[in-house]
């Protein structure tokens, strides 16, 4: 068994649905997955009916914040 195990969704684009609002995801590549957090890169916010909002940078979202991981194909 290997020490080092990698979540079968980094490197994949992914949307991650928020806990403290429903009505708000974050779509993006999921750069990594470490400890407490979730980055994202490329990421988008996606809102209701809007068109998705590009967001700059890195998105770094707390584990304790995601209600559940969308991976796309």
């Amino acid at each position: 068994m290997s020490w080092w195990w990698q979540s079968p969704a980094v490197l994949r684009v992914v949307i991650v649905n928020l806990r403290h609002d429903s009505t708000e995801a974050v779509r993006g590549v999921l750069w990594t997955s470490r400890g407490p957090w979730l980055v994202l890169r490329n990421a988008a916010l996606l809102r209701g009916n809007q068109e998705p909002a590009p967001v700059d940078g890195d998105v770094i979202i707390p584990r304790d914040n995601v209600s559940f991981l969308q991976v796309l194909p």
